[in-house]
């Protein structure tokens, strides 16, 4: 028997690993050059952070991997700053910093879109947030 990786996601294999920590290793020395702060949210959250009220974007119309679970309806994170942003205000980070709180983010991503060279339904993506 043979297994595949999905379509639309890849492995980081070894000989590709030092290349990933280097480019990481330059993100983590700029963003902290300039006070930004690393966030790490989790890979899911509760799909009304991403799906706003009259929101009719392909993402959340047609590109996001939700899941119900009881009474409860989840999403794979398609994109990082909700997540910042519910962090931010969750954890009341507005009245603990300095302000305006400078926050950077590197991490997977899922979008259930058309793989095609340069779009991948799992992706790494780098963001910041002030």
């Amino acid at each position: 028997m043979s297994y595949q990786t999905p379509r639309g996601t890849y492995d980081i294999l070894p000989d590709e690993m030092n290349r990933w920590h280097h480019a990481e290793e330059v993100i983590r020395e700029t963003t902290k050059r300039y006070r930004y702060r690393e966030i790490r949210t989790p890979y899911f959250e509760e799909t009304k952070v991403f799906k706003r009220e009259n929101d009719s974007s392909d993402m959340v119309n047609k590109e996001m991997y939700t899941f119900d679970m009881g009474t409860h309806s989840y999403t794979l994170r398609p994109e990082g700053t909700a997540g910042v942003i519910r962090a931010f205000d969750q954890h009341k980070l507005y009245g603990s910093m300095e302000m305006p709180g400078r926050f950077y983010y590197l991490g997977a991503m899922f979008r259930h879109e058309n793989p095609q060279k340069g779009r991948q339904r799992q992706f790494t993506q780098f963001g910041i947030e002030n």
